[in-house]
């Protein structure tokens, strides 16, 4: 009984460090942010446009340069990618997007550090991760000896 009261008090912790994270000033610029990005007409339509391109490139890759519209469509694509990621919009929403997963990395990484200086927490950023001390959640495939 008493592990299982444990559990439950682990559980409420995690619950209130969660609200705390969705209430953050990351979360709340990632909120605005993708709000931004769904609802600006000229966004969307650069998103779609590159989307439609995405699924041509995507034919184009299985057959490679012998493809009869290999050169047409890879330089579109390239086009239609800068353009949308020049976009205000987009440009803003990663930013956002990064702000919150280095904050999630960041507390990932307290909560792994306060279990054991061995853990190893995938945080995806290079910033957090080293030649042994964790980040790579793969088990010794970085080069470290897990």
């Amino acid at each position: 009984m008493l592990a299982t009261l444990e559990r439950m008090a682990i559980l409420d912790k995690a619950d209130e460090l969660a609200a705390v994270i969705v209430e953050s000033e990351e979360a709340d610029h990632y909120r605005k942010s993708l709000y931004k990005l769904k609802n600006s007409h000229e966004t969307q339509i650069k998103i779609q446009d590159f989307v439609k391109v995405k699924e041509l490139y995507e034919e184009v890759q299985r057959f490679g340069k012998y493809h009869p519209e290999y050169k047409k469509v890879m330089m579109s694509i390239r086009e239609l990618k800068r353009d949308m990621d020049m976009d205000d919009h987009v440009a803003e929403f990663r930013r956002a997007e990064n702000g919150l997963q280095n904050l999630l990395d960041e507390v990932s990484m307290l909560i792994g550090r306060s279990v054991s200086e061995h853990i190893k927490v995938p945080t995806g950023s290079p910033f957090f991760e080293s030649s042994c001390g964790g980040g790579c959640g793969s088990g010794g495939s970085c080069g470290c000896s897990a």
